[in-house]
């Protein structure tokens, strides 16, 4: 058997995600050289206070114990507080950026910086972090293109349910007409425990406990979460190429009064991501809460679970859906671009 081969990460924050990952690199290791023949090493981490890197790899399972007892990364063994992406990128040889760090739909920043830098520098990107895809998706794709480099995104788009894969690798030749989804965890727990009598406070701040909604609560409740993630489908999945700027609507969970959709006894409102293809072969984006009829497929979504269908003329209606209860499954699909670039 052929020695297994050594892909080198740079971690850009240590939120949620990437303290779920480190723990997946600490005892996955055995099945990821068994399986894929690959020996992932963290050589660079970062949050926001500081950084650390080591050529010969750090420990995960050290340096997630760290984290979790309130430290931050330039307090760890080498580390260097206030050092950012930016200097592990000039500091140590690297195959992949994976970039976590919170969500700033205003300009991208910093994330859209580091991954600019991590293209320039030659390295693959995986991320986590749906604003730089949002916000500059075309420009990002072009400089991977340019450099000879390769992005993957999975985990930006319902964290472990494969949405972009399957809509990029197995709906070959096929014209999408519509996608319609539940993309937010979050805002899909908070409706049902509403409609089964529990405070939205309540709730929400039981989200934000299991690490599912997004540090600004206002992403999941007011519809930029699912409208990031609908960008991200159009341009992926659709060829379409969007901004979040051309989703329109955008209306959150609080919008219900202004619902789409006929509301009868038996309908339950859901807050929906939705393309659909205009005459002119261009899509019609939009978010906001639907009632949805029972025989709806995604009125059966429910609590942490989130559901995507995408209705073809060759595969006519896909129906896909996961039960995501905290953010192991993004962590898990941020392991699974990697192992997919390099396996």
């Amino acid at each position: 058997m052929s020695a297994p081969r050594t892909v080198d990460l740079i971690l850009v924050g240590l939120g949620h995600v990437h303290r779920q990952l480190l723990h997946l690199l600490a005892t996955r290791s055995g099945a990821l050289e068994e399986r894929y023949g690959l020996r992932l090493r963290v050589v660079g981490a970062c949050d926001s206070r500081g950084a650390v890197v080591s050529a010969a790899g750090l420990n995960p399972a050290m340096l997630l114990c760290h984290k979790l007892s309130g430290a931050h990364a330039g307090e760890f063994a080498g580390g260097q507080p206030g050092a950012t992406a930016l200097d592990l990128l000039r500091q140590v040889r690297a195959d992949v950026l994976l970039e976590a760090s919170p969500v700033n739909l205003r300009d991208g920043e910093p994330a859209l910086t580091f991954v600019r830098a991590a293209i320039e520098a030659g390295l693959d990107v995986v991320l986590a972090n749906k604003a730089p895809l949002a916000l500059a998706y075309a420009d990002l794709h072009r400089r991977a293109r340019e450099r000879g480099v390769r992005l993957a995104f999975s985990a930006t788009v319902c964290g472990g349910l494969p949405v972009v894969n399957v809509g990029t690798r197995d709906l070959v030749a096929a014209q999408v007409r519509r996608v319609e989804g539940i993309f937010n965890s979050t805002s899909n727990y908070i409706l049902t425990q509403m409609a089964a009598g529990q405070p939205y406070h309540e709730a929400l701040a039981e989200a934000q406990r299991r690490g599912i909604a997004e540090a600004d609560p206002s992403l999941d409740v007011d519809g930029w979460d699912t409208a990031n993630k609908l960008t991200i489908v159009a341009n992926a999945v659709l060829g379409f190429p969007a901004t979040v700027a051309d989703v329109q609507p955008v209306a959150g969970i609080h919008s219900a009064e202004g619902s789409a959709g006929a509301r009868s006894p038996a309908s339950v409102l859901k807050l929906l991501g939705t393309a659909e293809r205009r005459p002119d072969g261009g899509y019609h984006l939009s978010v906001r809460p639907v009632w949805l009829p029972p025989e709806h497929k995604l009125a059966h979504v429910n609590g942490w679970e989130m559901g995507v269908v995408f209705e073809t003329d060759l595969f006519e209606t896909l129906f896909i859906a996961i039960d995501e209860r905290g953010p192991i499954g993004t962590a898990a699909a941020v392991l699974r671009d990697v192992v997919n670039l390099y396996r």
